[in-house]
């Protein structure tokens, strides 16, 4: 397996935006409302990436406390 690089910033100077989108996305709902929204935006963006090996390191990387 080819090593995964999450440590480059690919968001061309919009990491705030993204997360003000996520945080608006969030707004007034209640925690299982919540989750939900997370597994579908995961889902998404999984296909999106097209890269399996990519979203599973990212979710070791986030899951690390």
């Amino acid at each position: 397996m080819v090593p995964i690089d999450l440590s480059t910033d690919r968001l061309g100077g919009r990491s705030d935006d993204v997360y003000a989108a996520l945080l608006h996305a969030h707004e007034g709902l209640d925690p299982d409302a919540s989750a939900a929204l997370n597994a579908r935006l995961i889902l998404i963006l999984t296909n999106l990436a097209g890269d399996p090996d990519a979203v599973i390191a990212a979710i070791a990387a986030a899951a690390k406390r």
